[in-house]
């Protein structure tokens, strides 16, 4: 229902008790029309006109990314309503985009009658100043329940991709299993043996069912840690074996890429013999994961250093800190915490590289997020430090494990994390 331009003032501004300077008002405002779709205030520009709805109605939405591809629906506002006050009244960008979605006839009020009418009126004023924290109120209670239910659906996704992983880490691992062992017998015939393209052929099934089989459990151990099923054996560990057995696994792939491998495993002082109590078999496999990835994205020729210390935590107390810096490409800080999330990769995907070890291979980014979970698991902390990526100077990354020395401390890791979080 329309509503006449000086009932609209006189109903906007009920601080307004002369009729003559209602009806100047009416004269100074201009009375526009507006299709639907039109753009009437832009989230983020400097706009200086309040507006008061005569007929017609409004979207007022905020945009959830930069790229505009989303928007959140704070409110609609129809014949009666008015918008655009609050960026007059701070001088600030407009901090909601507004459109007319039918036929909308406006008066536009330019920023320094408004402010006139205001000073003239100071309970107008404190009127306006309530409504519009009330309407803040509102819109804060709508993004609140927008991001619960995000949340919520969010939580679903991420159930349902665990879901996937772990059936479908089911279901390849025996077609894998018979792959593998037929091209294993067939790669022990004679035949095959003697024959250099069969040889290679057959090689190739082995080396591809192998790389699968891999993948397959890195899926299978991202599941596990997501629903907290992964099970930390406290036995008596020597890190320096474990470490340089990752060395050792990764040896051939060392020597092909003319990587220079530099480890520096201190003993605790005073203790020639320290071990930790931890799970060997985990510990493994999360610096093997660790270790592959300063491989992958150091340029061939370079160098990694793994450095081993004892030292003294304010939490844990006696600590095992392990240090594997590279030469690579580096990571610019806003990927630091990011690289250890499941699924999370750098780069191009369209520049994706196969290749285990290949300088910037791709992967389905699980290994570190793997590493994350197994440190985490036992008590422990990872991080990584890096002054930012640059294929020019080479900076490089160090990673940084800090391991508790016994089971204890990572009892009370566990407790201080339930409490305070990460």
């Amino acid at each position: 229902m329309a509503i006449e331009p000086l009932e609209l003032l006189r109903q906007t501004f009920p601080g307004i008790q002369s009729p003559e300077e209602l009806a100047q008002l009416a004269q100074l405002a201009r009375r526009a029309t507006y299709p639907p779709g039109t753009v009437l205030c832009r989230e983020g520009a400097y706009e200086k006109v309040l507006y008061l709805i005569c007929e017609g109605e409004v979207v007022i939405t905020k945009r959830l990314d930069a790229a505009e591809d989303s928007h959140l629906v704070l409110r609609r506002a129809g014949s009666g309503d008015y918008f655009g006050e609050m960026a007059i009244i701070s001088d600030a960008p407009r901090s909601a985009t507004v459109t007319t979605t039918t036929e909308t006839t406006v008066l536009e009020i330019d920023q320094d009658i408004f402010r006139t009418i205001l000073e003239r009126n100071p309970n107008l004023a404190m009127q306006m100043v309530r409504q519009t924290f009330d309407r803040l109120r509102q819109n804060d209670r709508t993004t609140l329940e927008e991001l619960r239910k995000a949340l919520q659906t969010l939580e679903k996704l991420d159930r349902a991709k665990l879901d996937f992983i772990e059936v479908t880490a089911h279901e390849l691992r025996t077609p894998l299993t018979i792959m593998h062992g037929y091209a294993s017998m067939m790669l022990a015939d004679p035949i095959v043996r003697e024959n250099p393209a069969l040889r290679e052929m057959v090689e190739g099934i082995i080396n591809g069912s192998q790389r699968l089989h891999e993948i397959v459990n890195n899926m299978l151990d991202v599941q596990r840690i997501d629903l907290a099923q992964i099970a930390v054996a406290a036995v008596p560990v020597s890190l320096p074996l474990v470490l340089r057995g990752a060395e050792m696994q990764f040896r051939d792939a060392l020597k092909q890429r003319r990587l220079t491998l530099q480890m520096d495993l201190a003993q605790d002082e005073g203790d020639s013999s320290i071990y930790i109590e931890a799970d060997p078999r985990l510990l493994s496999k999360a610096f093997s994961h660790i270790l592959m990835n300063a491989i992958k994205y150091t340029p061939d020729g370079g160098a990694i250093r793994i450095t081993l210390r004892y030292e003294d935590h304010p939490i844990l107390e006696r600590v095992a800190h392990v240090q594997i810096a590279d030469t690579g490409i580096g990571i610019d800080p806003e990927h630091h915490t990011l690289i250890f999330e499941k699924f999370y990769r750098l780069g191009d995907v369209q520049l994706h590289s196969s290749g285990k070890t290949a300088f910037k291979a791709g992967g389905p980014g699980l290994g570190l997020a793997i590493a994350r979970g197994v440190v985490l698991a036992h008590g422990g902390q990872i991080w990584v430090e890096s002054e930012g990526h640059d294929e020019v100077n080479f900076k490089g990354s160090t990673f940084h494990v800090v391991l508790p020395v016994q089971a204890a401390s990572r009892q009370k890791m566990a407790l201080l994390r339930a409490r305070y979080g990460d």
